[in-house]
């Protein structure tokens, strides 16, 4: 294929609009994004940005598109992103054809992203599936922040054996909450749960979710996880049954930063469609 302006190769685009295309991303993450690690999304996310004028294709130098992820995030290796190519063309999302100059040089690659819902499901959004696999799987998600249930004799042993360690346990209030969490979080969250442990098990999600969002301050993750908290709270008081408040916690933040990278990619294609 004969490199040129991304205008040349608007044919491959396999959507009719960029919302199109942002449903069926959305769908395929909402199915495939376990299948990918933290760095290897953020190289996938960031291409999907460079795929905003011609909904879902990109000519992109790889070489542009790490450097742009290292202003943005932090330095991400080129063979994260290649591991992160390799998985996404075999789960059928992406479509790479190499270009080459006149002189028979290759070019640039063209990044053709594929349809991922069918054209029965085209016009439906996705929004409530995807909040729906988000939580049928949210205990799993979450598994690493809180406790394995044991058997009920087991319970009723440690309940007898530990019962004054359990007392004086829950009797550490939001004032005992560890350096590590910054005040002003702290402050906010023990209006609702008073307890030390509790709050630091929610600045563990938010620590989790965003590990590799280097380019975020603490002041940042804190205005972050008072926002999720504040979700979580009215919806709580709105009547919204949560059997896992740290999955559903970390749900929130996970939809939070989705729709952050959503803006960020819709800003894009209204500068490039202006």
């Amino acid at each position: 294929m004969r490199s040129g302006n991304i205008e040349q190769f608007k044919h491959l685009s396999q959507f009719r609009d960029i919302r199109d295309f942002n449903n069926n991303i959305e769908a395929f993450l909402a199915e495939h994004k376990k299948d990918f690690t933290k760095s290897e999304l953020i190289c996938f996310k960031a291409l999907l940005r460079y795929c905003a004028k011609i909904a879902g294709v990109s000519n992109v130098s790889i070489n542009k598109l790490l450097q742009s992820i290292s202003e943005r995030f932090g330095e991400v290796s080129e063979s994260t992103f290649h591991r992160m190519k390799r998985k996404a063309i075999k789960l059928g999302i992406l479509t790479v054809y190499t270009t080459h100059r006149k002189n028979g040089s290759q070019s640039s690659n063209v990044w053709v992203f594929n349809r991922f819902l069918n054209s029965q499901t085209i016009d439906t959004p996705i929004s409530d599936v995807k909040q729906e696999k988000v939580a049928k799987n949210q205990e799993n998600i979450v598994e690493q922040l809180t406790p394995h249930k044991t058997n009920n004799l087991l319970e009723t042993n440690n309940h007898i054996n530990k019962r004054n360690e359990n007392v004086q346990k829950e009797n550490l209030d939001g004032s005992y909450t560890s350096k590590r969490v910054p005040a002003e979080f702290r402050d906010f969250v023990k209006y609702f749960f008073n307890d030390a442990k509790t709050i630091e098990e929610f600045w563990k999600v938010i620590q989790i979710q965003t590990y590799y969002y280097t380019y975020m301050s603490v002041d940042d993750k804190v205005s972050l996880a008072i926002d999720a908290m504040k979700q979580l709270i009215r919806n709580v008081k709105f009547g919204r049954k949560v059997r896992n408040v740290f999955g559903y916690y970390y749900a929130i933040v996970e939809a939070i930063l989705d729709r952050e990278y959503e803006n960020t990619l819709h800003e894009m294609y209204e500068e490039y469609a202006s």
